[in-house]
């Protein structure tokens, strides 16, 4: 590899989103050759230098992964939980490389998560910048007015900030409804929140797809690698450069 800015070293290792990189080197949690950097552009080459991360030593990726999860009710989204409760890391056992879930779906909530080792796909991925699509399907108490429906798709406020616009469609009008909701961000609880600000509670809330990806031909608990085209599809919507080319 050549040499490059050490956040985008960390990132492409899948270590953190550059952002998140950036906040580790000001911490004083990086070493480059046994030497603390806390100064940001400070430069790298991975395949040179000896990078550790928190007494880690960093290891380029052989090979680039993504995964496809159907995620299941009953496991969390991170690869270790202090409580001791199932992780999502055990439904995606036995891959050749360390690979970490991109964004989080709650314990409870269902359907589709990507995995990778490429830091530069997630942080894309769960940019906002990126405008990539999330698609859900979400059973609430309770029917919106049209009003309130207008209101959710303008975006409502949530903790002092203003959500951006969303899609919303009732698709099986009952006493507990199913609406489709379309995001472009995610925030922490978000949809849940959004439903709460018109006091309505989420019974139950599956992910159905992100950008052009969905749960088809995946079972729940089970996943699947993304194809080559698939990624070429992905590099050009989020504007990705080639594997091999900086940018």
């Amino acid at each position: 590899m050549a040499v490059e800015r050490l956040q985008k070293i960390l990132s492409r290792a899948g270590v953190a989103s550059r952002r998140k990189a950036e906040d580790l080197i000001v911490q004083g949690m990086v070493t480059v050759n046994g030497k603390v950097v806390m100064e940001l552009g400070s430069k790298a080459d991975l395949d040179q230098d000896h990078i550790k991360v928190d007494g880690k030593l960093l290891h380029a990726p052989k090979n680039l992964i993504y995964i496809a999860l159907n995620k299941p009710k009953g496991c969390v989204t991170t690869t270790e939980d202090p409580e001791g409760r199932p992780t999502v890391m055990k439904l995606v056992r036995g891959m050749k490389e360390r690979v970490v879930p991109v964004g989080r779906l709650d314990y409870n909530t269902e359907g589709l998560l990507l995995f990778t080792n490429d830091g530069d796909f997630a942080n894309r991925v769960t940019s906002a910048k990126s405008k990539l699509e999330k698609v859900y399907v979400v059973k609430v108490t309770g029917q919106l007015t049209d009003d309130q429906c207008e209101q959710f798709r303008r975006g409502v406020p949530i903790h002092g900030n203003r959500t951006a616009p969303a899609g919303l469609k009732l698709i099986r009008p009952q006493e507990n409804p199913w609406y489709e909701v379309k995001l472009i961000e995610g925030r922490t609880n978000q949809i849940k929140l959004m439903f709460s600000h018109f006091g309505r509670l989420v019974e139950k809330l599956r992910r159905v797809r992100i950008g052009f990806i969905g749960l088809e031909g995946i079972p729940p608990g089970k996943c699947r690698h993304l194809t080559t085209r698939e990624m070429e599809r992905f590099r050009k919507l989020l504007k990705m450069p080639e594997p091999g080319h900086d940018n």
